[in-house]
């Protein structure tokens, strides 16, 4: 199973970095994390060989990284070196425990050292898991033809169009601009 959550990792000089990421749990073994190379997430998970895994539901923090808005308040971590993203309903910290290397995403195994919870989980909407699915597609733009990309934010755009907060709605206009300024930059190269 891939769940989607939030990583803020250390770069060398202790600033936070946050990205969105899927966890990848299978029983009976350790969480794996697989960024791509190259990304800021691998390098500093390679320097400083640790993680805070965050579980929030302000998918604004998902689709802004995706666009680019990667200044997400913080605090420190309790038992590692590392920053726990204000937004996070819980966080778990982790240590990497051994890397796969690869060359396209290498591998981290990793051993949680201390999880905590801070706010209750009151559910989901429709608009958010449309927001997260618009952001994983926004991720891919340029591994997609533009035709699915169109043809799937409209169907996404129905369930934000009858369930969105402010919040939700926010999120949904960044990425829906991220599309449009790849379209122009499509249309830009081809002519």
């Amino acid at each position: 199973m891939i769940q989607e959550t939030v990583v803020t990792t250390l770069d060398a000089e202790g600033r936070p970095h946050v990205a969105p990421m899927g966890l990848t749990l299978t029983a009976g073994a350790r969480p794996v994390l697989a960024p791509f190379r190259p990304s800021r997430t691998l390098d500093n998970l390679m320097a400083r060989r640790s993680v805070v895994i965050n579980y929030t539901d302000d998918v604004r923090v998902i689709a802004g990284c995706i666009c680019g808005r990667h200044d997400w308040p913080t605090h420190p971590a309790t038992a590692i070196e590392g920053a726990v993203l204000d937004a996070a309903l819980a966080h778990a910290e982790a240590a990497v425990a051994l890397v796969e290397d690869d060359p396209v995403r290498p591998r981290f195994h990793l051993d949680i050292v201390h999880e905590e919870t801070h706010a209750p989980f009151r559910g989901l909407n429709r608009a958010k898991a449309a927001v997260v699915e618009a952001a994983v597609l926004v991720s891919r733009l340029r591994m997609l033809p533009a035709e699915r990309v169109d043809a799937e934010m409209a169907h996404l755009a129905v369930a934000v169009g009858k369930t969105a907060g402010p919040e939700e709605l926010e999120a949904w206009g960044w990425l829906q601009d991220h599309v449009a300024a790849w379209r122009a930059r499509t249309r830009e190269s081809a002519a």
